[in-house]
């Protein structure tokens, strides 16, 4: 319904206002940057253990995060290690080719997504002849007295936790702008490939916690576990690294791309600095908030341990997710007027459904995660009264009185 780049934020700007679109904005920014950063690190695992099959020993020192969580989740402790290497030279690539241009880029992640499909497809096609379906008994563990510890609410915080994928959902309306048809074209990649990712997710979550007992998947790499279990399945385990390295390139690919674009809208708006906002004049890409974003991803995904980043990832997602939620109601009753090329099927069961859903996810991620998003919307809170208030293009009058973001 609107085409223009910024995903969540243009949406909440046009429905909720300024104050409201600058707080998702600023979220998606932990969503998509932290995203970026948290997928380098896994891949830095992936990587390395690949690697090591050949013989090609990367030290531990610069393969691992020199900070990680102490006993207490507020508290960060030195690991010893000096930086995660690979982690930071799988960012500084990405964002090179997301520089370049948005086709390139597109071929790029195309070509990728075929491979990682296909080994998907392997492991479940080969896998499924080796479940063990007394492996699926009791099907939902029971709770252990703690909450998040197997049972419904293990069920709650898990999906808390693994929210984070659904950004690639969303990362695909970012884009909007530099679509064709987008009215058309979103709705069904968005909803297309939701339908593809959750088919796929169930299958090999079912094939998987049939081959191995759900007690021994706490690990790295569940899968490459699963498979060395099994002699048969023994040739599967280099293309399954290989998918896995691949699949998360082009997650850090697709955040990556709409990092950039989430800045792009906030400095067309005023919020952001307007260097933010600059297109290569040769690639027609936001050229600076690619390099920010490649920047400051590296930096943190050097860092910082995966299970910090992924937290703080998922709670920045939801809280997007709960405000669009919102966001479609309220649009409904001010603006009824509005063309709808796609409209959300019984909204006032689906939205508030979704908020709901959404805000139990974000209560089971911890007290941790829930005092570091404050601190990070604090952060974002200076920013705006300082900078976004002040330099605003709604409060200037340049965008008259509507509060619907410039499509140009």
């Amino acid at each position: 319904m609107i085409p223009v780049s910024g995903s969540a934020y243009s949406y909440s700007y046009a429905t909720l206002g300024e104050g409201i679109a600058w707080f998702i904005g600023w979220n998606l920014v932990l969503e998509y940057l932290f995203a970026v950063a948290t997928v380098s690190v896994g891949w830095s695992g992936y990587m390395v253990s690949l690697l090591e099959q050949y013989h090609i020993h990367i030290p531990a020192a610069l393969a691992n995060a020199p900070l990680d969580q102490g006993a207490d989740p507020l508290h960060l402790r030195f690991t010893g290690a000096i930086i995660n290497l690979p982690a930071i030279l799988i960012v500084a690539a990405i964002a090179t080719i997301c520089y370049i241009g948005i086709k390139q880029s597109a071929i790029f992640n195309s070509v990728i997504v075929a491979i990682k499909v296909t080994v998907i497809v392997l492991f479940i096609l080969f896998g499924m002849s080796y479940i063990n379906t007394d492996n699926w008994h009791p099907f939902v563990p029971p709770n252990q007295g703690s909450f998040g510890v197997y049972g419904l609410s293990g069920i709650l915080a898990a999906s808390g936790v693994i929210f984070f994928a659904y950004i690639g959902f969303d990362a695909i309306s970012t884009a909007a702008q530099e679509a064709k048809n987008p009215q058309r074209d979103m709705p069904i990649g968005i909803l297309a490939s939701l339908i593809i990712c959750t088919i796929l997710y169930v299958l090999v979550s079912a094939v998987l916690t049939g081959m191995v007992n759900y007690r021994e998947l706490n690990v790295a790499a569940p899968v490459a576990l699963a498979l060395d279990k099994y002699f048969g399945l023994s040739w599967l385990r280099t293309p399954v690294k290989l998918g896995a390295v691949f699949g998360m390139t082009s997650v850090m690919l697709v955040m990556t791309i709409a990092q950039a674009r989430i800045f792009f809208a906030m400095a067309r708006d005023g919020l952001l600095p307007p260097f933010f906002g600059r297109v290569h004049p040769r690639f027609r890409t936001p050229s600076t908030g690619t390099i920010v974003t490649g920047v400051s991803a590296a930096a943190i995904g050097g860092l910082f341990p995966v299970g910090l980043l992924g937290h703080l990832v998922s709670i920045g997602t939801l809280a997007a997710f709960v405000t669009v939620c919102i966001g479609v109601l309220v649009l409904r009753r001010t603006r009824p007027d509005l063309q709808r090329p796609f409209r959300t099927p019984a909204p006032w069961f689906t939205c508030i459904a979704g908020a709901a859903v959404c805000g139990l996810m974000m209560v089971s991620l911890g007290l941790a995660t829930w005092v570091r998003l404050v601190v990070w919307t604090a952060i974002g809170a200076v920013i705006y009264a300082f900078y976004g208030y002040q330099h605003s293009c709604l409060r200037k009058g340049a965008n008259g009185a509507a509060a619907t973001p410039r499509t140009a």
